[in-house]
């Protein structure tokens, strides 16, 4: 009787479930995140980069290139972010399904003289941080998962809308908070240039003690030039990040005379029980903090 029992509950499971889940390898933990919303219970998805790492200067070991090779889905961010990507790929003889979930998105260009250190045009990659945008990054991500796996489309298609729905609820939310502060306030500072699509959307000004990549060091002169602007423009919102080194921006904010408003979450979730756990708690977690600080 409980052998009869037992195979009815298999016939009623879902075809996925009696299945093994699509192996997905992301290349930080924010775009493994929107693969994970997007592909439920029919993904294992593995992020290279993890929680409060640092993709710009990440470094793949063996076990990275034993996990890509055994995946079937690679999602990344693409504008230039993972630079080690085709070291990697071609390491790994990786046969999957390769997606750039910013491909097609309008790119924002690194301020001239960060264009310049990098000796060409520097695009920012960042642009998870516009929650617009970010429904470009669903559309992808979504098309790559019913590529590698066409059994679950109406699954993956029902997931994406549901996702997409709630960043735009975030956008709304945003957006609203922002419109009711003069913008003459929505100035901010932050270690490194990472918040220039949300800057765009919202209307802040944004100064940078590092450009777009966290490889690129601070010259002293231009510390010592922003540390005249903060003053001069009376910002009041500073940010540490949680995945960059805190010492330089200290050392700007006592020069400065201005106080550090807290962390942001730039460019890695933060770990499961902080409070930038996924895709949306960092969003809404980065925005309720800068409001605190130019209300």
């Amino acid at each position: 009787m409980k052998k009869s029992l037992f195979g009815l509950l298999l016939l009623s499971l879902p075809a996925f479930a009696l299945a093994a889940k699509l192996p997905v390898v992301a290349s930080f933990s924010i775009v493994g995140d929107m693969a994970r919303e997007i592909g439920g219970d029919r993904v294992d998805v593995v992020s290279l980069v993890g929680p409060d790492q640092d993709a710009h200067v990440f470094q793949p070991s063996p076990a990275d290139v034993k996990k890509l090779s055994a995946s079937r889905l690679f999602v990344t961010n693409g504008l230039g972010l993972e630079g080690w990507m085709g070291r990697l790929t071609k390491a790994s003889s990786f046969r999957g399904v390769l997606v750039e979930a910013g491909k097609g998105i309008k790119t924002r260009m690194a301020p001239e003289e960060e264009g310049e250190a990098h000796g060409h045009d520097a695009v920012d990659p960042h642009a998870w941080h516009d929650p617009q945008r970010v429904q470009v990054y669903i559309r992808n991500i979504t098309a790559g998962l019913i590529k590698a796996d066409p059994q679950g489309k109406a699954d993956y298609t029902r997931r994406a809308a549901e996702f997409a729905a709630k960043v735009k609820q975030q956008d709304d939310w945003a957006a609203k908070e922002f419109a009711a502060i003069p913008a003459a306030k929505r100035k901010m500072l932050t270690s490194h240039d990472a918040f220039g699509y949300l800057g765009e959307r919202y209307g802040i000004k944004l100064l940078a003690i590092q450009g777009v990549s966290t490889e690129a060091e601070a010259s002293a002169k231009g510390v010592a030039q922003l540390v005249r602007q903060v003053r001069q423009e009376k910002v009041s919102a500073v940010f540490m990040e949680n995945m960059t080194d805190k010492r330089l921006l200290e050392q700007l904010t006592r020069e400065a005379k201005v106080k550090i408003g807290g962390e942001l979450y730039a460019d890695a979730l933060s770990k499961p029980s902080g409070p930038a756990g996924d895709y949306l708690k960092l969003f809404h977690y980065n925005v309720e903090t800068i409001l605190k600080s130019i209300r």
